[in-house]
Formats: structure tokens, sequence, C-alpha cells
């Protein structure tokens, strides 16, 4: 909701188109991760998608050892810019 704001804001577009925009980048950012794509920003940062393999862990509490599955994670790698960015931000 705040990313469609902004673009009806900054951009000039209707609400509903602003809405519409948004959701779109969104639903293809999200089937690009899904076919295994790297999804990059330009000075925002790169998505993809890791495949993990199956390993076995441990419950905290009781120390039991549990097996945990393979799966697909998602992560995200902030660009030099982005990170740069942030750390100024928490300067002042």
């Amino acid at each position: 909701m705040d990313l469609s704001e902004a673009v009806f804001r900054e951009v000039g577009l209707s609400r509903n188109e602003s809405a519409e925009l948004v959701e779109a980048v969104l639903q293809h950012m999200s089937d690009a991760l899904v076919s295994g794509e790297q999804v990059k920003i330009s000075s925002f940062g790169t998505f993809s998608v890791r495949d993990k393999a199956a390993r076995v862990g441990r419950n905290p509490k009781t120390g039991e050892e549990v097996p945990i599955q393979p799966r697909r994670v998602l992560t995200f790698r902030p660009s030099h810019l982005m990170k740069e960015r942030v750390a100024a931000g928490n300067k002042g």
C-alpha cells in the first residue's frame, strides 16, 4: 500500500492505476523467483532463491535432534549503495 501511494504521489497515476502497477511488478518479481531467476533492483539489491539441503537440527529446549527437510529459501543481498544509505541513516 505504501508503494502504490508513493507511485500515486510521485508519478501522477490514479490510485487504482498505481496499485495495479505495483501489483504487476511484484507479481513479475514473484514469478521470476519461483522459476529460479534472480531479481536485481538497481541501487537496492538482489533477491534470489537458494536450495538448502536436508540437515539435522536440534530443539533448543530439549536438545532432541530433529530432521530438517530440504527446502528453497528466499535471500536478499543489499547493494553497496543501500548499505551506505542505511549506515548513514543510523548516524544521524
